[in-house]
């Protein structure tokens, strides 16, 4: 097993791990669960997503959605990263190809519009 797989399995079972003992004590506290985004994104011209981010070194894919919701996808090649930047839908793209097939971690929730 390489070191970037060891560090990928650590980085899901902490995070889980966090997100477990939250919901066991019936709370959600930002600051056990929060995740600090240090991946440049990219704003792309998409009717569901903001921007886009990758980090070659770990295969972390980050997108931001058009409803604040940010999610990293672990294990994503540089080839579906390009695939999705190149894509002319990129929503479309991403729901064949991504959502679903990658391990995924909320790094911040969706944006709640408030009304009148």
């Amino acid at each position: 097993m390489s070191a970037k797989s060891v560090w990928l399995l650590l980085f899901l079972c902490a995070s889980r791990l966090l997100i477990a003992n939250s919901l066991e004590n019936n709370t959600v506290s930002p600051a056990r669960t929060a995740i600090t985004s240090r991946i440049p994104r990219e704003s792309v011209a998409s009717k569901g997503i903001a921007s886009i981010g990758y980090s070659k070194r770990l295969h972390i894919l980050e997108i931001e959605f058009v409803n604040g919701a940010v999610y990293r996808y672990l294990e994503v090649t540089p080839s579906v990263y390009r695939g999705l930047m190149t894509a002319d839908s990129k929503a479309g793209y991403y729901d064949r190809n991504i959502k679903g097939n990658y391990p995924s971690v909320r790094v911040r929730p969706r944006v709640k519009k408030e009304t009148d």
